[in-house]
């Protein structure tokens, strides 16, 4: 349980508040690349961090991500024309580059200092892994590299990447990744239905069986680098065996899916916060094996699979909030334990039902709960250390560290976890070599 002002601490994150500045501290996704697929393209409409941006690809195909609003009168630039490498406010005509410089100011005189000393407010861009990314930190010295996520390090034809929108806090939804034993409940096959009904299920039916027979997983957690992962394990069939699925979690809001044993998908996101009330995750899904077959990308893009929803052309889940999910009862009677299609608008359903921002003070947390209070603390400790004494975090400039895997194990009962992951990684924190 947290009081009103740790909770306050954990969800509010606009540019006055101690979470919004630590936030601002890492590269952040603004956008997909294939939202701007075209030079001197349409300008599209962002919110960040609670900021009114816009971004545009100029002649030259570099990403601006800039000011909603024109630095003279206030008129929305997502309304400008995107030309000659600048984006033109259709009020005065004045123009600006990606960097922010105003390149035309055709009202105004020569020789007046408007021509050298105006801007537009722009921060730096980055593209990686099909994601377009900005830095929205301070401006003086130099800048971190963009985390260097495993799914951005593929090709393209081993990845996937989209996103989808949350009605809620960003902070419910990484607490939602990180609780493993709800996997026992929430996703399962309704109680007397033996097998697995759940075709978006990403486990065959003998680990289902045992995520449903064990809903009170062991926990272990160890710290690393720029986050930490957890391991729950599980009883098998057998005596000696634990079945063990593994997260990660690194600052400030990247999660993984826990449930890829070797050869399989990998599944990963990053939250971000769009207000304090509703968030885009970023959902990205690779294998390092293998490129992605046509029928599993269109499943992807289409009908959604784990961790990603079916969503329409602008990134909304079909089963949302306004449908109720979509849920139905016959089914949960029978045949799911939810009632409602899809792992991902499950998960999603719990989250948004919390409220747009869940009242900790008012929980009752048990054993199971430890990564979730783990998160907090890290998070929280981090957001107040930089709001108090100026300590910046080590994280962002450490982008080599989020080469790190989720995934599955099968190991002798009381193994360590530090030797499950050695088994399973070659690296006792999970890092990608």
């Amino acid at each position: 349980m947290l009081t009103a002002a740790e909770n306050d601490l954990l969800t509010r994150t606009g540019p006055d508040t101690a979470m919004g500045q630590y936030f601002r501290r890492f590269w952040q996704p603004a956008a997909l690349s294939e939202e701007l697929p075209e030079a001197d393209g349409p300008p599209i409409r962002l919110t960040v961090l609670g900021e009114e941006l816009v971004a545009f690809r100029d002649s030259d195909g570099r990403v601006g991500v800039v000011d909603r609003r024109c630095p003279h009168r206030g008129a929305d630039l997502f309304f400008g024309r995107n030309e000659e490498c600048g984006l033109r406010c259709l009020y005065h005509g004045w123009k600006f580059d990606v960097t922010g410089r105003a390149v035309d100011l055709p009202n105004v005189p020569a020789g007046v200092r408007h021509h050298e000393t105006v801007r537009l407010k722009a921060y730096p861009v980055r593209e990686f892994g099909e994601i377009i990314w900005v830095y929205m930190g301070p401006e003086a010295g130099a800048l971190p590299e963009v985390p260097q996520l495993e799914f951005g390090l593929m090709a393209a034809d081993h990845r996937f990447v989209t996103k989808q929108l949350m009605a809620c806090n960003w902070a419910q939804c990484m607490e939602g990744d990180l609780d493993t034993s709800h996997f026992s409940f929430l996703h399962m096959p309704a109680p007397q239905v033996p097998s697995n009904e759940n075709p978006d299920a990403p486990a065959d039916e003998r680990r289902l069986k045992w995520i449903r027979k064990d809903p009170m997983p062991k926990f272990s957690i160890l710290d690393h680098e720029v986050g930490f992962v957890v391991g729950g394990a599980r009883a098998t069939d057998e005596a000696d065996e634990a079945y063990w699925r593994i997260t990660q979690y690194s600052l400030p809001a990247n999660g993984t899916g826990p449930s890829t044993l070797p050869g399989e998908t990998y599944y990963g996101f990053t939250l971000v916060p769009i207000s304090d009330e509703s968030c885009w995750m970023y959902c990205y899904a690779w294998n390092p094996d293998r490129p992605l077959g046509d029928a599993e990308r269109h499943k992807m893009a289409h009908e959604g699979h784990s961790i990603i929803a079916q969503t329409d052309a602008h990134y909304v889940p079909v089963r949302n909030k306004s449908n109720d999910y979509m849920i139905d009862r016959a089914v949960q009677k029978n045949r799911t334990y939810s009632g409602v299609k899809g792992l991902a608008e499950q998960d999603i359903m719990i989250q948004e039902s919390q409220g747009p921002i869940v009242d900790r003070t008012r929980e009752t947390l048990t054993a199971t709960d430890a990564a979730v209070v783990r998160f907090r603390r890290t998070v929280m400790a981090a957001a107040a250390a930089l709001a108090d004494s100026g300590e910046e975090p080590s994280a962002p400039w450490r982008h080599q560290a989020y080469t790190i895997r989720p995934g599955s194990w099968f190991a002798a009962e009381g193994t360590p976890f530090e030797d499950v992951l050695m088994e399973r990684f070659g690296h006792n924190r999970g890092r990608v070599a």
